[in-house]
């Protein structure tokens, strides 16, 4: 079986408290995101060393960087704790390797129970809230045989497609939620995330206290897709949420498959949809096993024909200094002056400015600190 799950690491070393300390203050500071906060630190070598440098650093527009304040933090870790939970970091040894390839993998995420689970051959079975009971029974057959067959089944504890696909793989489930570690959502799933949290695994990336917002989801779902070598949609309806992880799996290139269902039925529509351009049809679990088992990171779908770009190492960033290469013929201004409130592509804006992929990664960077840049799905960037 090749590249069907994480393999295992090699050796990393454990990160001290202080440094765990300000990452997590790095990341809850305003204007950081995932992606800000590996430019960060790649930029300075660590976050304590950013919490230090970046309040005396002049941003453009004359902002400064002011970090979530240290209380705040103590408050979190309390709460974390309390919960019974624990902290994963990106670069540390259990951090699961295929969430890790994404470009905007959770720097941080907290978690409860059994964190191997991640490690192994994982599976994303997702669909329809108010599914059908013939869609609810699939979905439970469905991960019951591939947790059977030693597949991990990641969903999103929703009503429906995801509360199925967990009770049928039940204890080889991971649920991904959108709110913090100790908030429960939906309500009716209280005791089944409870369930995953003392006998599976449960992650969040929100803090802890957060409630459920709707920007919340689509995080929550780039997590789902991010951990599986595949996902599978059982039943979903158009401009669902579901057809949302379905495009974040194709988007990391991983294999997207869907059940085909009646044309009578509207949540049907989206599984239809999704085969029509271009996810892999199935009508068994051995099926998707045999997808799975054999994938080697060339998805046999065609649900999204990737770009062809070459990743930035944001270890460029560390030859810049702050302003360093971007007033040199007004690098930086042409950059500013190419974005709108319209979302724009990174390799796009490096294309057109003709600048050095590095100068302009540091000017994003300098605006999104300030907040007047921020960042979507698929390395798309827009003014606020």
């Amino acid at each position: 079986m090749e590249k069907t799950g994480s393999q295992p690491q090699q050796s990393k070393p454990r990160l001290s408290q202080t440094e765990a300390f300000a990452r997590i203050r790095l990341l809850r500071s305003p204007n950081v995101g995932p992606v800000t906060y590996r430019q960060v630190l790649a930029r300075f070598g660590s976050a304590e060393a950013a919490l230090e440098q970046l309040p005396n650093v002049q941003l453009r527009g004359n902002k400064t960087f002011r970090p979530a304040a240290a209380e705040r933090i103590d408050r979190e870790i309390e709460s974390v704790r309390k919960a019974g939970a624990q902290y994963l970091f990106h670069d540390q040894p259990d951090y699961p390797e295929l969430l890790g390839e994404l470009e905007s993998a959770p720097p941080i995420l907290t978690c409860r129970g059994r964190l191997e689970l991640a490690s192994q051959p994982c599976v994303a079975i997702v669909g329809a809230r108010n599914a059908s009971a013939a869609a609810t029974r699939l979905a439970r057959d469905f991960s019951q045989a591939l947790a059977d067959a030693g597949f991990t089944v990641v969903s999103g504890l929703a009503r429906g497609i995801d509360g199925a696909a967990h009770d049928g793989a039940f204890p080889r489930t991971i649920g991904v939620i959108a709110s913090g570690i100790d908030i429960a959502y939906p309500p009716q799933h209280t005791d089944l995330q409870e369930r995953i949290a003392a006998d599976c695994l449960l992650i969040a990336e929100q803090p802890p206290g957060t409630e459920p917002r709707g920007r919340h989801f689509p995080s929550r779902n780039r997590i789902i897709a991010g951990l599986a070598s595949g996902t599978l949609v059982v039943e979903a309806a158009p401009k669902s949420g579901t057809l949302i992880t379905a495009r974040l799996a194709g988007e990391a290139g991983r294999e997207v498959m869907a059940i085909p269902g009646s044309p009578l039925d509207t949540r049907s529509h989206g599984c239809n949809q999704l085969i029509r351009d271009g996810a892999v049809l199935v009508s068994s679990p051995e099926e998707v096993a045999e997808l799975l088992q054999t994938f080697t990171g060339a998805p046999r779908s065609t649900y999204r024909v990737a770009e062809d770009m070459t990743r930035f190492d944001y270890a460029e960033l560390s030859k810049l200094q702050w302003g360093e290469g971007l007033a040199a013929g007004d690098e930086g201004e042409a950059i500013t002056r190419l974005l709108t409130t319209a979302p724009i592509g990174v390799d796009e804006l490096i294309r057109q400015s003709g600048a050095d992929p590095a100068a302009v990664h540091m000017t994003l960077l300098e605006l999104e600190l300030g907040g007047e840049v921020e960042r979507g799905d698929g390395g798309m960037v827009r003014l606020t």
